[in-house]
């Protein structure tokens, strides 16, 4: 009798053995006031990965100069774009968790969670774990590699999943930066917001990073911030480059969209403190813009999947008046991804890939 080939055996599930996902974006605060603000950001600034400097440096800028002076400030910034529902990062992130379980059924559940803030991760692998799940697909919602998102999240995620004495096993989804389904979705978004406003310039505007990360994620030590161009595109020694990739999800976009090379760009938002943060800055490319005659700016946010702070707050309000102020007429923020169609056919599509469907 012929043996039959290993590869050719049936799979069989184990007894009680169930797969699962867990969803992660970053976080929010519980609430749009000063105290749970600042509970949150001395969470998400206390991390190393993120305050990337000694014990003692990190203590004393976060305790002497950000939580004595931000949290009200971001408190009166979150309470502009607070919903009946709660964050909008909370709001949207729970309605994509809907879709995609829909989606894949109820045998694979599909949870929520939170880098920082609530729901978190803790609770999210507990809740995978009281529902039978010994596999679970770990989908980090950033389209972007940084340490400060991608890598704090996974090595929380390890290290929780390492306490339980049952471990789970742990498949993860990649970066996705040039995913042609997200790629698709965000030009299908766009496409809307550009026939109405038929905007003179089209700006990428991603969230910013300090210039030292970019280059701890470069292990040729010799690639990246070296040349003007070395975000042209992925090469071996950039394939973690934060801000590379970046500008690849920038291409993929205008491509989609076909604009002339002349009328898009990219910038970077959102930066912190008194160190080299990478170039250039969106604050400084909005009123550039409107002094060289540019009336009409549509605005993309790519380094997020659905719409939040920066987002909302920050592009769809401050930068907006900023560049009336300055002499435009019209700035127009692009809907992040939340639950478009294209978008939740990606997920379920990445999760199917990376080991979490069935």
């Amino acid at each position: 009798m012929l043996e039959r080939s290993p590869t050719s055996l049936p799979r069989m599930p184990r007894p009680g053995s169930r797969r699962g996902v867990l969803l992660v974006n970053l976080g929010t605060p519980d609430a749009p006031e000063t105290r749970e603000v600042r509970r949150y950001l001395r969470e998400f600034l206390s991390d190393p990965r993120v305050l990337d400097m000694s014990a003692l440096g990190r203590w004393l800028l976060l305790n002497l100069v950000i939580l004595p002076r931000r949290p009200k400030a971001s408190a009166e910034a979150y309470r502009k774009i607070w919903t009946d529902d709660g964050s909008p990062l909370l709001v949207q992130g729970r309605a994509l968790a809907r879709f995609v379980q829909t989606a894949l059924g109820p045998d694979v559940p599909v949870v929520l969670a939170m880098r920082y803030g609530n729901p978190s991760i803790a609770a999210g692998l507990d809740d995978l774990r009281g529902r039978g799940v010994d596999r679970v697909c770990v989908f980090p919602l950033y389209p972007h590699y940084s340490s400060a998102s991608t890598g704090s999240t996974l090595e929380l995620v390890y290290r929780l999943a390492g306490e339980r004495w049952n471990t789970p096993f742990l498949d993860v989804v990649p970066p996705f930066f040039d995913h042609p389904g997200m790629i698709a979705a965000f030009a299908a978004i766009g496409r809307k917001v550009i026939d109405d406003l038929r905007p003179d310039h089209v700006l990428f505007s991603f969230h910013g990073l300090p210039e030292r990360q970019i280059r701890k994620s470069d292990e040729s030590g010799a690639h990246c911030l070296a040349s003007a161009g070395c975000c042209d595109r992925i090469v071996d020694a950039n394939r973690n480059c934060y801000r590379a990739q970046c500008f690849a999800t920038a291409r993929g976009i205008a491509g989609g969209l076909e604009l002339e090379a002349t009328r898009w760009s990219v910038s970077f938002q959102s930066r912190l403190g008194r160190t080299p943060w990478i170039q250039p800055f969106t604050d400084v490319v909005i009123p550039e813009l409107a002094a060289k005659g540019v009336r009409r700016v549509a605005v993309f946010s790519p380094a997020f999947v659905a719409d939040c702070l920066e987002t909302l707050e920050e592009i769809g309000i401050r930068a907006r008046e900023q560049f009336h102020t300055a002499g435009g007429e019209d700035l127009r923020l692009v809907p992040s991804l939340n639950t478009h169609a294209l978008w939740v056919k990606t997920v379920i599509d990445l999760i199917r890939l990376n080991g979490g469907g069935v």
